[in-house]
């Protein structure tokens, strides 16, 4: 790993870290009165919370323990509170500015302002409380989102090849045996010919997936023509070698710049996550040179994790590229961000004669949580009958 980019990474993420969070803890501190006499506990658990997530990762990197995975887990959490909390506190920051100016606030609630601040205070704490749990429950009931996808070539004899994919799953302390034992469960039900997985498989650290053996569910995937991968940036951040090493001891075929031909007749070609040159200084090989000597009159299918400068794959003859990574935000209203940096957040788009489809992802990154999207674990009904489209 290049250590300049990851130190600067890390300084710019803790230094956002830190600021929100003393924004967030001192507006809840000053939104209760000063004899509460749970003012104080309430400040200490906040402290205590904003602290665990970092010191739980970090702990985890020397200590897998049920101390590491409570921290984690707590502060994962708090991730997700962090955001609405600090959207709650803009809001209110926002009208009382314009109060100021134009008075909206009732006499009868300026009179009590200690009171309407408790109140304001204990409303946000316990609607950031309900939609967390709300989010929660959302995020560990994967759907499965079925697509047949038609394609301009044709395979002789083959009328329909089925695959089953989940992008960003983010093995690790949160997604652990229990959640990912259930994914497994669905994708064998589905019964597909394929299994594709296109980057973040990993949630950074190697660790806890080794301590809960997860490996052994990997290898309990079934499909007809096997299980393959693409390293997405997640891999990266953890250790790419050592985690495509553990993929591949498990049943995994990890396509890293590379295509191979399945018996089938269809091409599945894996870029290397772009993150690659910041983490690794490795320039990731133009599709071109990746898809050298195959026999593109047959249909290709790309799979590249994070969905950017998706005319390569056009300009390249692709017949479907595959990506994830962008979780749609994962957290409403976190998916107007992605919209606004990728060409397609979530969903299908065509582009001359190359289709895509870029999931939500099947996991979590962070928060344990989902709102304004859900999970999904996808199987596509690909049809190569010469004609173009989905349905």
């Amino acid at each position: 790993m290049r250590i300049l980019p990851f130190v600067l990474f890390l300084t710019i993420f803790l230094s956002l870290y830190g600021l929100i969070n003393y924004y967030i803890i001192l507006r809840g501190w000053q939104a209760f009165p000063i004899a509460l006499p749970w003012r104080l506990p309430l400040l200490g658990l906040s402290l205590l919370l904003s602290l665990s997530f970092v010191a739980g990762r970090i702990l985890e990197r020397f200590w897998i323990s049920p101390v590491s995975s409570a921290l984690v887990w707590a502060g994962s959490f708090w991730l997700g509170a962090m955001l609405y909390f600090f959207l709650a506190a803009v809001a209110l920051d926002l009208f009382r500015l314009v109060n100021h100016v134009v008075p909206l606030v009732p006499g009868f609630l300026q009179d009590r302002y200690a009171y309407t601040k408790q109140w304001v205070g204990i409303t946000v704490v316990g609607s950031v409380i309900v939609l967390l749990l709300a989010g929660h429950v959302n995020a560990i009931r994967p759907r499965v989102r079925q697509l047949d996808i038609h394609l301009r070539k044709r395979i002789e004899g083959v009328k329909t090849i089925t695959i089953a994919a989940a992008s960003d799953i983010h093995l690790g302390t949160i997604i652990g045996r229990d959640q990912f034992n259930h994914m497994v469960d669905i994708i064998n039900s589905l019964h597909p010919d394929i299994i594709l997985l296109p980057g973040d498989i990993v949630d950074e650290d190697l660790g806890p997936v080794i301590r809960a053996n997860l490996g052994e569910h990997l290898r309990a995937l079934q499909s007809r023509e096997g299980v393959y991968a693409v390293t997405g940036n997640h891999e990266y951040i953890g250790g790419v070698e050592q985690a495509v090493a553990y993929l591949r001891e498990h049943g995994v075929t990890v396509l890293r710049d590379s295509c191979v031909t399945l018996p089938s007749g269809v091409i599945i070609a894996g870029r290397e996550d772009r993150s690659s040159s910041s983490f690794a200084g490795k320039k990731r090989k133009d599709l071109s040179e990746i898809l050298d000597g195959a026999d593109t009159s047959k249909p290709v299918i790309l799979m590249d994790h994070q969905p950017f400068h998706l005319e390569e794959a056009e300009h390249a003859g692709v017949d479907f590229q595959l990506s994830g990574h962008t979780h749609h935000g994962q957290l409403w209203p976190l998916n107007y961000i992605t919209n606004a940096i990728y060409e397609i957040s979530w969903g299908y788009l065509r582009k001359g004669a190359t289709q895509y489809y870029v999931s939500c992802g099947a996991g979590t990154w962070g928060p344990p949580v989902r709102l304004g999207n859900r999970p999904e674990i996808l199987l596509f009904r690909i049809i190569p009958d010469g004609t173009l489209g989905v349905d």
